[in-house]
């Protein structure tokens, strides 16, 4: 039995000591997390997040890696590969990279939720997205505790806690973790690659470590890096940064060390790259169109929208997007994320302190180190960020899947955290006295937006308009399971009514007849992204003029053009919802339709 002695020693420094450490961090995580999602929580407004979320459900059902979000460069992409084209077909999905579906529907499939939404106006959440943020919320979780121990192995306990604090404290972080996108994911992945990074570093400058283990280590970071770029794919560029820091870091070993991580990086995406290309001729699917995006010669999203394959999309007019183009798009996206997003990197100030140590040299060769990786890593993920810009990234800003400085901020915290803590030292203050002071300005203005985000009084958690997830069910509803449907949200129609929906084609008249004849069209659903502009005096000096005046008919003068096969319209909700169809399919079920 341990003496008196013994057990005030364990509390106050021993395993008691660290066990009530642990229970209070967690209760204290639990806590917070309970109080944001309660004043902040809002619905899904990612169009990446639907279409991920609906992909994974579909795995989690045995259904394959299919989609009911059909974009129509993707059925033109599979044309010219396969028969896979064929809307007849389940569509397999070439947007989005397999991590994040993937752990989504182990998710699922160990924990089932029901996608159905009572017909009730109390409703305000819907249930399968609080269990896609809980689990983001439970990886930030993990983020916190690799963070703790990277900080700690490269500085003290005083910077790890601060570290933690100023992570746990970033509102754009929190923000991200109840998106239902894939960051929170890729940022346990870069921390757990940094550590093992920093660890190697430290076992072979110290000789701890034999060569089966550095080359092991290095094995490890390619597989996590795989991951990584397997969760987006532009993060698939940090191979290079790593490869340098093995090369500039382990002395003789450094070259053999980076090219086995190549090979376990290459050895986890090379088959995910296998597939694409086997089915629509690119290692990138459809993602990899992004770079042309939002040129001059396909402005906004109407790439993807692209349904003739003999003049717009073919690959020739593709290469006609010269290398001039994607020049002049990188140096108009780069100097705004140079001005606007590297100093607020992470959403706080204390990236500053991260840039302001630069200039300063530390005695401790594993912060130097990470610190030059990080560095390197910033111009990577700069450059595939500007070059990523979709139309995506204007409609939610900063909390988007092409935000992908985000992933650095806890490595720009630690770094920036222990700056603040070599330029404490420099005060010589007493640690219960004026340290205690600063040290608390300091948390209180790096946490201030989670404060006033926890302190505002709680708003609808409905991301309308344009997503309503009842009403949105409700109009997939009146359509049976193999039934088609098209609409300018098709992400939504995906993810809340479960059935499959081409995207509005760029080309309206020529697209729609052209899906028409393959799978007859049941209903057409415009939302507030189309009806909230301008939409006659755009679509009819535009391009397709025969939309505009089908448009104009339909929404002016509540008249169908002759010919047309969808005769019949449902304007509840005008002007923020729109609903065109074969025959009046809402008279099949309750006549009271919801009001949005």
């Amino acid at each position: 039995m341990p003496t008196l002695q013994e057990m005030i020693h364990s509390f106050e420094e021993g395993a008691a000591a660290r066990t009530v450490k642990r229970v209070g961090f967690t209760v204290a995580f639990i806590a917070l997390a309970f109080a944001y999602d309660l004043r902040a929580w809002r619905n899904f407004a990612n169009p990446e997040a639907m279409d991920a979320a609906q992909v994974a459900r579909n795995l989690a059902a045995g259904r394959g890696y299919t989609t009911h979000f059909i974009r129509p460069a993707s059925l033109y992409l599979l044309g010219q590969k396969s028969a896979e084209a064929s809307l007849t077909n389940a569509h397999p999905d070439l947007a989005n990279a397999p991590a994040w579906p993937l752990l989504l529907a182990g998710a699922m499939r160990l924990a089932p939720v029901d996608y159905r939404i009572a017909n009730d106006e109390s409703f305000s959440t819907y249930a399968p997205e609080q269990f896609i943020g809980c689990l983001n919320q439970g990886l930030f979780f993990v983020a916190l505790i690799v963070a703790w121990r990277l900080a700690r192995r490269l500085f003290d306990p005083e910077v790890a806690w601060l570290s933690v604090a100023v992570i746990a404290g970033a509102d754009l972080l929190w923000r991200f973790s109840i998106s239902g996108l894939s960051t929170m994911l890729a940022i346990v992945l870069l921390l757990v690659i940094a550590e093992l990074l920093v660890a190697a570093e430290r076992g072979c400058r110290e000789e701890a470590w034999g060569a089966a283990r550095l080359y092991g280590a290095a094995l490890i970071v390619g597989v996590l890096l795989g991951g990584l770029g397997l969760t987006r794919y532009a993060l698939a560029g940090l191979i290079l940064p790593v490869m340098f820091f093995f090369n500039f870091g382990f002395a003789a070993r450094g070259l053999s060390l980076g090219f086995t991580a190549l090979i376990g990086f290459a050895a986890v995406v090379s088959p995910w790259l296998m597939r694409n290309h086997d089915l629509s001729g690119r290692f990138f699917g459809v993602a990899g169109l992004a770079v042309y995006q939002t040129t001059d010669r396909f402005p906004g999203n109407r790439l993807e929208r692209l349904l003739n394959p003999e003049s717009t999309l073919t690959h020739e007019d593709l290469r006609q997007v010269g290398l001039d183009e994607i020049l002049y798009k990188l140096g108009d996206r780069l100097p705004g994320l140079l001005q606007n997003e590297l100093p607020r990197l992470g959403g706080s100030w204390v990236a500053a302190l991260f840039l302001a140590g630069l200039l300063v040299p530390f005695r401790n060769p594993s912060i130097v180190r990470l610190r030059f990786f990080t560095l390197l890593c910033l111009p990577v993920l700069l450059v595939a960020q500007a070059l990523g810009q979709t139309s995506l990234t204007t409609l939610v800003p900063d909390v988007h899947s092409e935000n992908l400085l985000v992933v650095l901020a806890p490595l720009v915290f630690i770094l920036g955290t222990g700056m603040f803590v070599v330029l404490l030292e420099q005060l010589g203050l007493q640690p219960w006295g004026g340290r205690g002071i600063v040290v608390g300005l300091f948390l209180l203005l790096a946490c201030a937006p989670l404060l006033f985000a926890l302190g505002r009084t709680p708003r609808s958690p409905m991301a309308y308009p344009p997503y309503h997830p009842q009403v949105i069910q409700e109009r997939a509803g009146w359509l049976g399971e193999r039934e088609l449907m098209m609409s300018d949200m098709p992400w939504a129609v995906a993810w809340y009514g479960r059935r499959d929906c081409v995207w509005l084609p760029a080309n309206v008249a020529e697209g729609f007849a052209a899906v028409h004849r393959v799978r007859p069209v049941s209903a057409i659903y415009l939302t507030a992204l189309t009806l909230d502009q301008k939409l006659v005096s755009e679509l009819i000096e535009g391009e397709d003029r025969a939309w505009g005046e089908f448009a104009a008919d339909a929404v002016v003068r509540r008249e169908i053009p002759d010919g047309f096969p969808l005769k019949f319209a449902f304007a509840e909700g005008f002007p923020y919802q729109l609903f065109l169809a074969d025959r009046e399919r809402w008279k099949a079920v309750d006549s009271s339709a919801l009001k949005p």
